[in-house]
C-alpha cells in the first residue's frame, strides 16, 4: 500500500474507534467531514436535544453522511437523562425499579424509553448500570444502581436489557467490573475496588453475566483501580481486566466502550491522548469523549495520538483493526435491530405506574396523609456529581402545588447555611408556622450537612413529613416519611400524588 493510501486508512481506522461528543441542536459541520473520513460513531447529551422531533432531524442529518452510523445517548432514564433532561424523567430509575422488584416492570420501562429513543434515531443507550451500590458512600452510583443484592441487580439488568432492545435499541452495560463499591468521584479520582477474587465473582460480576445472557453487545469499562486483578492499571486500562476477565472468562465478544476518556480517573496520570492509546491497547474498542471536550480539537488530538501510536509501534496496527471491524459489526447489529422495529414514538404512561409503585412509607402515615392544607416545602439541594445534569429539575414542590394551590417552597443549598446561620428559621420554620410542613432530601444519610438540618427541623417541627428521594438511611427523623427511591420527575409526582391524596 502507498504512504498516502496507508496513512489516509489509518485515519479512517482511528476515527472509526472514537464515539466522540459535539455541541449543538445541527451537526456541526466538522461532525460530518469526519463521518465521512471514517468516524462511525457519535454520543448526543442534553445540549444536542431541545425536543424529541429535533433530535430525529438531527440524527437523520448525521445518518445522510452514513446510514450505519453508530448515534449514543447515556440515557438511564432516572436521575441521569438526556432527553429529559430539561423537565426531568418521567420515568423512575433503576434504584425505585430495584424497591419494586417486578421484572416485567422492569422490561415495560425500558422498552417504553427503548421507544422514545428509536423515534428519534438513537440506535445505541450507554445504560443500564449493572454496577451493585454495596458502598452507602458511593459518590456517583447510589440510586443509578438497581440495589445492593447481586441477585436483584442481575435479575433487572436482564430485564431491563430485554426491554430496550425489543424496542429497537442497543443497550450497553456498564461500569464493568463493577462500580458500585468505590467511595471516590471517578470524574475527578481514581477509585478503587479492594474486594478479593472471590468477592468481586459473588458481588459484582453476576449483573454483567446476566446482561450478556440478555445478549447485550456493548459494556463500557469503568475508570476503576481492581488490585485484585490489576494493581497498576484502572480496568478502562487494562489488559488483564479487559480482555483476560471479560472476553476470556466470562466469553463477551461485543464491543467494550471506555467510559468517558476526558474524566480524571486517567486523564491525572496518562493524559487524554496516553489514556487513549492505552485502552485501546488494553483491549477496547471504542473511546466515548465528549461529555466535557466537546470539539473537533479533541476528536482531531486523539485520532492523530491513535495514528502516532500505530505509526510508532505502541499500538498495534490489528489491535486497531479488530476494534474498527468490532464497531462495525455492532453498528450493522443495532442498524438491524432498529429496522425490525416499527417506529412508535407514542410514549405510555407506564413511567407514572413505575414510580408510584416504588413509594413506600414509614410512620402513622394515615393519620397524617392525605394533607389537610397546602404545606410549607423545604427542600434541602446536595451538590450532584457530573453524570447529573445541573439543569435537570428535581423535587417535590412544584408538581405538589399543582395539586394543592398555595403550597409554597424554599430550596436550601449547603452554602446559604454555612454562611447564613438563620437561613432554617427565616426561610423554613417562620413560614411553616400553624401549617404543615414537608421536608425533601437526597442522600440525607450520605450528605452529612442535610442530616444535620434534616435533623434540626425535625426537632422543632417533630409532625415535619420527610420526603428522601435518594437512598433511604437507616433512620430518617420526622412524624412520616416517603421513600422514593429516586428524584426524577415521575417520582417527584408519584410523591405529591401520597401527599395531595392520590388522584
Amino acid at each position: 500500500m502507498s504512504s498516502s493510501k496507508h496513512s489516509k486508512e489509518l485515519r479512517r481506522l482511528a476515527l472509526s474507534v472514537l464515539q466522540p461528543g459535539f455541541v449543538g441542536t445541527e451537526a456541526p459541520e466538522w461532525v460530518l467531514r469526519a463521518i465521512a473520513d471514517g468516524l462511525s460513531s457519535v454520543v448526543l447529551f442534553s445540549r444536542n436535544i431541545a425536543s424529541p422531533e429535533q433530535v430525529a432531524r438531527l440524527t437523520a442529518q448525521l445518518r445522510a453522511e452514513n446510514p450505519s452510523l453508530i448515534v449514543a445517548i447515556d440515557e438511564e432514564a432516572g436521575d441521569v437523562t438526556r432527553m429529559e433532561s430539561s423537565t426531568g424523567s418521567t420515568r423512575p430509575g433503576n434504584f425505585a425499579l430495584g424497591a419494586v422488584d417486578d421484572a416485567e416492570l422492569t422490561e415495560s420501562v425500558a422498552r417504553d424509553l427503548g421507544r422514545q429513543l428509536h423515534a428519534a434515531g438513537v440506535s445505541l443507550n450507554y445504560a443500564p448500570s449493572a454496577d451493585v451500590n454495596s458502598n452507602p458512600d458511593n459518590p456517583i452510583i447510589g440510586v443509578r444502581s438497581f440495589g445492593v443484592d447481586p441477585a436483584l441487580v442481575a435479575r433487572h439488568v436482564g430485564a431491563w436489557i430485554s426491554g430496550l432492545q425489543s424496542a429497537g435499541v442497543a443497550a450497553c452495560a456498564k461500569h464493568f467490573p463493577g462500580h458500585g463499591d468505590v467511595a471516590v468521584d471517578s470524574h475527578h479520582g481514581l477509585p478503587s475496588y479492594d474486594a478479593t477474587l472471590e468477592d468481586i465473582a459473588a458481588q459484582a460480576l453476576p449483573p454483567f453475566r446476566a446482561a450478556l445472557d440478555a445478549g447485550v453487545r456493548a459494556v463500557m469499562s469503568g475508570h476503576l483501580l481492581v488490585p485484585a486483578y490489576d494493581p497498576e492499571f484502572p480496568a478502562t486500562l487494562s489488559h488483564r481486566i479487559l480482555e483476560d476477565l471479560l472476553r476470556k472468562e466470562l466469553g463477551f465478544e461485543g464491543v467494550i466502550v471506555t467510559d468517558a476518556i476526558e474524566m480524571g480517573a486517567v486523564t491525572d496520570r496518562w493524559g487524554i491522548e496516553g489514556a487513549t492509546v492505552r485502552a485501546l491497547a488494553a483491549g477496547a474498542d471504542a473511546i466515548c469523549v465528549g461529555g466535557e471536550h466537546a470539539d473537533q480539537g479533541t476528536a482531531e488530538l486523539l485520532a492523530a495520538a491513535v495514528e502516532r501510536a500505530v505509526a510508532g509501534g505502541e499500538l498495534a496496527e490489528g489491535r486497531l483493526v479488530e476494534a474498527s471491524e468490532r464497531v462495525a459489526a455492532l453498528a450493522d447489529w443495532s442498524g438491524g435491530l432498529g429496522r425490525a422495529v416499527p417506529v412508535n414514538p407514542v410514549s405510555g404512561d407506564i413511567g407514572y405506574i413505575a414510580a408510584r409503585r416504588a413509594i413506600r412509607l414509614s410512620g402513622p402515615a394515615q393519620d397524617v396523609l392525605p394533607l389537610s392544607a397546602p404545606p410549607h416545602v423545604v427542600e434541602l439541594v446536595p451538590t450532584t456529581n457530573l453524570a447529573i445534569g445541573k439543569e435537570t429539575p428535581w423535587g417535590v414542590a412544584v408538581p405538589l402545588r399543582e395539586r394543592l394551590p398555595g403550597t409554597t417552597f424554599v430550596r436550601v443549598h449547603h452554602q446559604q447555611l454555612t454562611t447564613s446561620p438563620g437561613v432554617l428559621e427565616e426561610f423554613a420554620l417562620t413560614p411553616a408556622a400553624g401549617r404543615p410542613m414537608v421536608v425533601v432530601v437526597r442522600d440525607a444519610a450520605r450528605n452529612k450537612w442535610m442530616g444535620a438540618a434534616l435533623a434540626d427541623l425535625a426537632a422543632a417541627r417533630p409532625d415535619a413529613i420527610v420526603v428522601e428521594m435518594g437512598l433511604p438511611g437507616p433512620d430518617a427523623p420526622g412524624a412520616v416519611q416517603i421513600f422514593t427511591h429516586g428524584a426524577t420527575a415521575a417520582s417527584g409526582v408519584a410523591a405529591a400524588e401520597v401527599l395531595a391524596g392520590r388522584r
